[in-house]
């Protein structure tokens, strides 16, 4: 559950280090910028309440490019994880099976 709710994770622990530091800066990043459109949010809400005056044009850019970066780096990640699926199918073609011996009848239980 943690891979599918934090890119970058699942590259880290497959061993892609570069990949999965960037997917998951991506995703901090956009956390933050979605945490300071909260923020604002909130504040807008407080001032409301108090009965002071509301800014007219809120700002909408801190939710939309935190959607946006949060989206890339989900399939970016995702990208990352049909790579390593498709690598790991390949590199199980190339080696031999071995398969253990085959075991003679059990013994009787009396």
């Amino acid at each position: 559950m943690q891979n599918l709710a934090t890119p970058g994770v699942g590259s880290l622990k497959a061993g892609r280090i570069f990949t999965g530091v960037c997917q998951l800066s991506l995703a901090v990043a956009s956390c933050v910028l979605i945490g300071a459109w909260v923020i604002g949010w909130s504040y807008r809400i407080y001032l409301a309440q108090a009965d002071e005056p509301i800014p007219q044009n809120p700002s909408g850019w801190p939710l939309k490019w935190g959607v946006i970066t949060f989206g890339v780096s989900w399939l970016w990640a995702m990208i990352t994880c049909a790579s390593l699926v498709l690598q790991a199918n390949t590199a199980e073609r190339e080696t031999p099976q071995k398969v253990p011996p085959r075991l003679g009848k059990p013994p009787k239980l009396s």
